[in-house]
């Protein structure tokens, strides 16, 4: 028997780690991810997880690379767009919430469902990109290689 879903308002989301993450959005419906994605919790959210990018970040995978990918996680009606740059460069991944003023090598633009289980592992960013669920403009090749750079837990049926 599955375990319930937690209340997701209630968690302390700086204790959960990614792979709880995952299976928390794995076993969260549409309708539980749209209204975690409201409001000073969907900030809340947003800050944690572009916060631990930097440590989930993988240098051994990134070589040389000095790249800033512009992040747009687009809200639902009445929430404003979410906009992140991380700066990838000398071996770190350093995130600064809203643009920058460096120009991107690649945007991604999604919604917040989709950026949910995209960074979480829960879908495929090849098919969200097929499927136009998630957008990329700018260096695709950059943006096809971005898994390896960076610890996402494994969809683990």
């Amino acid at each position: 028997m599955a375990e319930p879903t937690p209340n997701l308002e209630d968690l302390d989301f700086s204790d959960v780690t990614p792979d709880d993450f995952a299976a928390l959005v794995k076993q969260s419906s549409a309708a539980q991810l749209d209204e975690l994605m409201r409001g000073e919790l969907r900030q809340r959210v947003l800050a944690e997880i572009f916060s631990r990018m930097g440590r989930q970040f993988r240098p051994d995978n990134a070589g040389s690379l000095r790249a800033v990918i512009r992040w747009e996680v687009t809200g639902r009606a009445g929430e404003p767009l979410a906009v992140y740059d991380a700066t990838i460069a000398d071996g770190t991944c350093r995130v600064t919430p809203g643009p920058t003023d460096a120009t991107p090598r690649v945007t991604l633009a999604l919604s917040d469902a989709d950026f949910l289980r995209l960074v979480s592992g829960n879908a495929s960013p090849v098919l969200m990109f097929m499927t136009r669920k998630l957008k990329a403009t700018g260096d695709i090749a950059l943006a096809s290689g971005l898994a390896r750079l960076f610890d996402i837990p494994r969809n683990r049926n």
